[in-house]
């Protein structure tokens, strides 16, 4: 190389260097335009590749929908109360808590009344049965309903299992907690009132009356849970519903439910209920329709909330 093509050499290295760096421009001299190209795979256009980027885009978005809304059936509960794993111990023993505070609560009167005895000067009847229910589940979903969300009735947990709003993983310990409360509840109701609570009351425990089937007690109970159930959805899991009427308007639904079918089944509604007093005092007749009648009652109610009333726009 002469000494002239030398110069030239080194006033052209100069001029690069001086010369502002380019933005477009990558490390190895490259324009971004022309990485660009270089990315796409090889026999593909581009506005093909933009399809498929934002396909993708899609895709990962729908996964995060969906990841969200499992985390939020999860971890979200009735009355604003933390349902996961973390919390699950706490969550357990507070429905063995409030289904023994229940079922207690209205088994204990139900045989008060059964064996006639008084109260402030006046005996029980089957009016303070009902109440006795209502009050009490106004009660431990006031109290503590934001601990577990307060089901204390396996046909509130199914239904809301069913309806996404609940895991389906923590169904099994919420419905096993609250046949525990029941049987508690049932052994606290046999200590209260001795032998007679047990060989003329049966500890409160629901049967259908003299002269009604099992098939026509089944619908009633069905009935009766379904009532509750659709309570419990609309001012429970809506939050349009305003939070505060949810004790009050649950427990009167109960107490509803009590009254209409008191005189047919004895107004289970609550499987754990009716079973807790059967197990302690050993008799299991009609068990059945008291096992599947509030579940069956208890799905339908959240299914049709959910699916036809949840979406519907409140007016003005």
């Amino acid at each position: 190389m002469s000494e002239r093509d030398r110069s030239e050499e080194q006033l052209r290295r100069e001029g690069e260097q001086r010369r502002p760096a380019d933005p477009r421009v990558d490390g190895g001299g490259r324009r971004a335009e022309d990485l660009r190209v270089d990315a796409q795979p090889v026999g593909m256009d581009a506005p093909r590749t933009q399809r498929i980027m934002e396909d993708a885009a899609r895709q990962g978005t729908r996964e995060a929908l969906k990841e969200g809304e499992e985390e939020s059936a999860g971890g979200g509960g009735l009355y604003g109360s933390q349902i996961d794993a973390d919390h699950m111990v706490g969550a357990a023993l507070a429905e063995i808590v409030r289904t023994f505070v229940l079922v207690y609560g209205g088994i204990a009167v139900a045989v008060g009344a059964t064996l006639v005895r008084p109260t402030a000067g006046a005996a029980y009847d089957s009016l303070a049965v009902a109440l006795a229910f209502g009050l009490a589940l106004v009660a431990v979903v006031a109290a503590i309903g934001h601990v577990s969300g307060a089901h204390v009735n396996p046909a509130v947990t199914l239904g809301m299992a069913a309806t996404g709003k609940f895991s389906w993983k923590y169904a099994p310990i919420y419905v096993a907690a609250q046949f525990v409360g029941a049987v508690l509840a049932a052994l606290a109701t046999w200590l209260t009132f001795g032998g007679p609570g047990i060989s003329e009351a049966f500890l409160g425990a629901t049967y259908p009356t003299e002269g009604i089937g099992d098939l026509q007690a089944f619908l009633v109970e069905v009935l009766i849970t379904f009532i509750l159930v659709f309570v419990v959805m609309a001012v429970a899991t809506d939050q349009r519903a305003p939070a505060a009427i949810a004790p009050v308007a649950v427990g009167f639904a109960l107490a509803v439910g009590v009254f209409v079918a008191g005189p047919v089944t004895g107004g289970a509604v609550n499987p754990a209920r009716a079973l807790g007093p059967m197990i302690v005092a050993g008799d299991l007749t009609s068990a059945w329709l008291y096992i599947l009648g509030p579940i069956v009652g208890g799905i339908m109610a959240a299914l049709l909330y959910d699916r036809f009333m949840a979406q519907t726009e409140a007016p003005g």
